[in-house]
């Protein structure tokens, strides 16, 4: 969770003109070139063109280069510059929540479920196995965490760990609104995940447990020495 970044693009709206463009030109259906949006919304081709580069600076906004009168070849003129929305999502949540993760997660589960396996098995390998897969891709060659490196790896995801006398507690629930409404279903949830996390890292002296307390996320990871 890059918060810098997203905070960054997100903050960029803030101005009016700049916010007045971008809704401009993801309305419109085919990409918008500088004169076309300065045009429509009664600002200098300057200031458009300005607040326009800045929203790709960003990651707002994309560029593509074509030509408008549809010829080619000598004579047809410089392809016109024109913007488009970026494929990049921007989501800001203070406290961090990952609610595009459970419900991977939970979607995984549901088409095993669907094809045959049984649900409660299928909802916990499935969670499992993602906590697995981005513990290995932060290892890479598989070397053995500390952890410290399992609370750096929790941290990317939101749960704003701290370690102390061998123990990895969690200050935030990624999962917080759907954990309250459905608890048993949503903390084991995050129990495999968590252990997925340890295992993808191959901290075999740690393991994920379900502690809950009030205002605390309810999975803290213990050293099993």
């Amino acid at each position: 969770m890059d918060l810098r970044s997203q905070a960054s693009g997100i903050g960029a709206l803030a101005d009016e003109n700049r916010r007045a463009l971008y809704e401009y030109v993801v309305r419109e259906p085919d990409p918008v070139g500088r004169e076309q949006a300065a045009s429509s919304l009664g600002l200098p081709l300057h200031t458009a063109s300005f607040h326009l580069d800045r929203l790709v600076e960003e990651g707002l906004l994309e560029v593509e280069f074509r030509r408008l009168t549809g010829k080619s070849g000598p004579g047809a003129g410089r392809p016109s510059k024109l913007y488009r929305r970026a494929d990049r999502e921007f989501t800001v949540s203070l406290p961090p929540r990952r609610y595009d993760l459970v419900g991977d997660i939970l979607a995984v589960a549901v088409t095993r479920a669907a094809d045959g396996d049984q649900l409660d098995r299928s909802l916990s390998s499935s969670a499992r196995e993602e906590g697995v897969a981005l513990g290995r891709a932060v290892t890479g060659a598989g070397g053995r965490a500390t952890l410290p490196e399992v609370a750096d790896v929790l941290a990317g995801q939101g749960y704003e760990p701290h370690v102390a006398e061998a123990v990895v507690t969690l200050r935030n629930c990624p999962f917080d609104s759907l954990a309250q409404k459905h608890t048993e279903l949503v903390c084991g949830l995050n129990q495999e995940f968590v252990q997925g996390v340890v295992d993808g890292l191959e901290r075999s002296d740690a393991h994920a447990c379900l502690e809950p307390e009030p205002g605390w996320c309810c999975v803290k990871v213990r050293s099993r020495d």
